[in-house]
């Protein structure tokens, strides 16, 4: 059974038992608390399978945030323009949240 939720603008298959790497979803988040998202947009449930328009009524995903803070791998940056004497190098790193699947609730 898996389902397809919207977190943050972006979708994602969340399946019970695995571990998914969010937008970070603020600092008033704490780690172990239970978190639920209601923007289920499918539910395959062994085959039998629930499209929702835009979202399946009553359906939620509900998680636990193992880390609310999770650094991604640094971006380079690096910007030239020949013969101006023009060079910028910046990085980035993108700031992300752990979460586990914990149940998927169907209406």
């Amino acid at each position: 059974m898996y389902a397809i939720v919207e977190i943050k603008g972006q979708q994602f298959k969340a399946e019970e038992g695995k571990y998914l790497y969010v937008h970070y979803l603020g600092e008033e988040v704490k780690e172990g608390e239970a978190v639920s998202f209601d923007k289920v947009l499918l539910i395959d449930a062994d085959g039998d399978v629930k499209v929702g328009v835009p979202a399946v009524e009553g359906a939620k995903v509900e998680c636990e945030v193992l880390t609310p803070l999770v650094k991604g791998e640094k971006v380079i940056v690096f910007k030239k323009k020949r013969r101006k004497g023009y060079r910028r190098k910046n990085g980035h790193r993108q700031c992300f949240s752990k979460v586990l699947i914990k149940k998927i609730v169907t209406a």
